[in-house]
């Protein structure tokens, strides 16, 4: 069985998370720019087994997609071609921000830490990744 990759993507930078091979634990791997993100990927299941990539799937309160999704179809679509027997799917990322710097809190982290946007965006990944797991049981 092989790990699920999350990634919370955005403009500038994307966060990953992984689960561990026997898909148990989700854990925040890194944040990568958005435009090393695909090569990141390429090299990251050479050396491990992935057999599922979720991507947060921007959305509004009326459920519609928000204005961020726009930016993620072209990336979606490169992924695709890239890796073209990789199962992909979408995952509602609504409040993933929020909830991270929640558990930023939380965890008792100052404020000069919680202002680092990679680790808003790797733990935004891994609460993607997170609830994913979940909706599946």
């Amino acid at each position: 069985m092989g790990r699920i990759m999350a990634i919370d993507y955005g403009r500038k930078r994307c966060g990953i998370a992984v689960t561990d091979p026997l898909r148990i634990i989700a854990n925040g791997l890194t944040t990568v720019r958005a435009c090393d993100l695909l090569e990141f990927i390429k090299n990251y299941t050479k050396t491990e087994q992935v057999d599922e990539i979720v991507v947060g799937e921007p959305k509004d309160m009326h459920n519609n997609p928000s204005e961020s999704a726009q930016y993620i179809e072209p990336f979606l679509k490169q992924l695709r071609k890239t890796l073209p027997d990789m199962e992909i799917k979408r995952f509602d990322e609504r409040f993933t921000s929020v909830m991270a710097h929640r558990t930023m809190i939380d965890a008792g982290l100052g404020k000069k830490a919680r202002q680092n946007k990679e680790l808003v965006d790797t733990i935004s990944a891994t609460i993607i990744l997170q609830s994913y797991m979940a909706s599946l049981v």
